[in-house]
């Protein structure tokens, strides 16, 4: 008989999750870099003794692969993919899209943060925050989306200021598919 693996228990509070066990929250950061433990802003190891704040957004990814469970309230209520998935929505502009893109590249073994410090939505990491600087900045646009020269110039500057590929991604979420539009600046 096949045994079940153990799900790691995290709290709906507002807009976010909590891991209230440090030893789940660490095991959790360790398997990919997810969340922030709270009151660390730049963790130097994955082993640390306190709560994990985790968003909606990775706390959906991590609901949806049985990772996690997630309950609210004093009497620890069920909340289940759907019910995450709506508040998920009231929270980020464009979710469906967004989603799409973050769900690809966690699938591709990448590290996704948020990236609203380098004017995009994600930053990724090939190995992980504090390990290296994010290589990539994303930008998530619909297919119907019109991107002006003068946004891409501006996307580039800044890519080159902080040293990253800047990458616009573009999901079909008709096809399951996810675009990459990869820029590389150079001198001429």
């Amino acid at each position: 008989m096949k045994s079940k693996k153990r799900r790691i228990e995290a709290e709906l509070i507002e807009n976010f999750l909590v891991v209230w066990n440090p030893k789940d929250g660490s095991e959790l950061y360790k398997m990919g870099f997810y969340g922030k433990p709270l009151g660390i802003p730049k963790p130097k190891s994955p082993d640390f003794n306190v709560p994990l704040i985790l968003d909606l957004m990775e706390g959906l990814y991590l609901l949806e692969k049985g990772i996690i469970t997630v309950y609210e309230g004093q009497n620890k209520n069920k909340v289940g993919i759907r019910d995450l998935r709506n508040k998920t929505k009231r929270v980020y502009e464009n979710f469906d899209l967004k989603y799409a893109v973050y769900k690809d590249l966690r699938d591709r073994g990448l590290i996704v943060t948020p990236g609203v410090k380098f004017g995009c939505d994600f930053a990724v990491y090939k190995v992980g925050p504090g390990l290296e600087h994010a290589p990539y900045i994303v930008s998530v646009k619909s297919g119907k989306d019109e991107i002006t020269p003068t946004e891409i110039v501006k996307a580039g500057r800044l890519a080159t200021s902080v040293r990253k590929r800047f990458i616009i991604a573009v999901p079909d979420l008709e096809k399951g598919k996810v675009e990459y539009l990869i820029f590389k600046w150079f001198k001429a």
